[in-house]
């Protein structure tokens, strides 16, 4: 009966430092630019970022491929794209209203919406900005053939 009480106790003591070692996420802070990309973005703009999400067919406008921002702008706009993805600034658009959500706001509704979400959102959104800045395929279109 010893035995199998210390072979008990072992296993617990086991799952309970595995545990320790396991990481979720509690705010979306935690998560890395990849995971809140896959989580929040390639619906639209698929796993990879060039547009064929499951979403993408669905709607109006075409998605954009992300993967070429760099090469449509001859550099990174990182503060553009930081912008574009926020959503809540003043916005002229000559292409007509705004199909992407205004993610600024849900970020901050979901890190709860207090002066701390806004920091939170903030650094959300720089994740974001530079995980797509990571993806981008800068190579000139007679190399990518």
């Amino acid at each position: 009966m010893r035995n199998r009480t210390v072979t008990i106790g072992l296993a617990a003591a086991l799952l309970a430092s595995v545990g320790a070692y396991a990481f979720e996420a509690v705010t979306l802070v935690d998560y890395s630019g990849e995971e809140i990309f896959l989580r929040y973005c390639s619906a639209c703009h698929g796993e990879t970022g060039r547009g064929g999400g499951p979403v993408a067919r669905g709607l109006v406008a075409a998605v954009p491929n992300l993967t070429t921002i760099s090469r449509r702008y001859g550099e990174f706009p990182a503060m553009r794209i930081a912008e574009t993805i926020d959503g809540r600034g003043a916005r002229i658009d000559s292409h007509g209203t705004r199909t992407m959500p205004v993610w600024g706001y849900e970020f901050w509704v979901e890190e709860g919406g207090d002066v701390v979400a806004q920091r939170e959102m903030k650094q959300v959104i720089a994740k974001l900005v530079e995980y797509l800045r990571s993806i981008q395929d800068d190579a000139p279109a007679q190399d990518r053939e």
